[in-house]
């Protein structure tokens, strides 16, 4: 059965209920990821005896801000459709992900999934295929230089990518000018306390691995194929990791259905199941798979 034939089969009443989206489940999931980062953060700021085993776990907590700009595009954290908009682009800003560009780059990486040439994730290049450009990719480098070229090109309003509606080329460039000047004031302020470079520059270059090889898990060894349920994996993990991907370890259940809120994909895991084709037993078993599947 293929993600569509699967939506069919799900009766009209339990498809509404999946599709609930709820403020107070969205803001409360916010207020415990922003107050574990807020934990972090203080030991960091007042330098805690402990402080130097913090920089990691801040690292990763601002690096998966990613999974809820991600959710933001569709509009599904949250009922209110503003609180979607201004979340998506408050939390886009620690990063540099420009959160207009973002939503409509995303949409197209959900029409051509794993589509070799016209997914934009793959901008028709192959995922690491060896062991070099395995660690280049993990090492965050080639997402911080695209970012840097995207938010560039956009700020001159060098907009062409076919994804990108005109309608908002001037939204995209007035988004990436505003983000530039605030990484331009982000960076004068260094010559005055050392403060970001503790808080968030260090923290998001060490924290960077950790999400590439989740996100390198959604699609990779995945057959470049039109089932969601084929083409996008579901990796089973802890609860900690899922809390901070908000549930976007069920990556297949959210191709599938991306309608369904973060706090509704357990509920919808159990109607695909028994449907999945591309899983793992957590992140360790996918990294064993993928480095087994590298030419020696």
């Amino acid at each position: 059965m293929d993600h569509r034939s699967l939506i069919a089969s799900i009766p009209p009443e339990t498809k509404d209920r999946l599709q609930h989206r709820s403020d107070s489940a969205g803001l409360r999931h916010l207020v415990l990821y922003l107050l574990a980062l807020t934990v972090t953060s203080t030991g960091l700021i007042v330098q805690a005896s402990f402080w130097p085993m913090l920089i990691l776990p801040q690292g990763i907590l601002l690096v998966f801000l990613f999974t809820l700009s991600h959710e933001c595009t569709h509009k599904t954290p949250f009922k209110t459709s503003w609180l979607n908009d201004a979340v998506g682009h408050l939390v886009s800003v620690p990063i540099a992900l420009p959160f207009t560009w973002f939503r409509y780059f995303h949409l197209a990486h959900h029409k051509w999934t794993n589509h070799p040439d016209n997914d934009p994730e793959l901008d028709g290049k192959p995922r690491p295929d060896n062991w070099r450009s395995l660690i280049v990719y993990l090492s965050g480098w080639p997402y911080w230089s695209a970012m840097a070229q995207v938010l560039m090109r956009n700020a001159l309003g060098r907009i062409d990518a076919p994804y990108l509606p005109e309608r908002q080329h001037r939204a995209i460039k007035i988004e990436a000018r505003v983000l530039l000047a605030v990484y331009g004031f982000a960076a004068l302020s260094l010559f005055f306390t050392p403060a970001l470079v503790w808080l968030w520059l260090l923290p998001v270059l060490i924290g960077q691995p950790f999400l590439r090889l989740y996100l390198l898990a959604e699609h990779g060894l995945c057959p470049p194929v039109a089932n969601m349920l084929e083409n996008s994996r579901t990796t089973f993990t802890n609860r900690i990791v899922r809390f901070v991907a908000w549930n976007m370890p069920y990556h297949a259940e959210h191709h599938a259905f991306p309608n369904v809120p973060f706090h509704q994909l357990p509920a919808f895991h159990a109607w695909t199941r028994a449907h999945l084709k591309s899983t793992s037993n957590g992140y360790t078993e996918f990294a064993v798979d993928y480095a087994k599947d590298l030419p020696r």
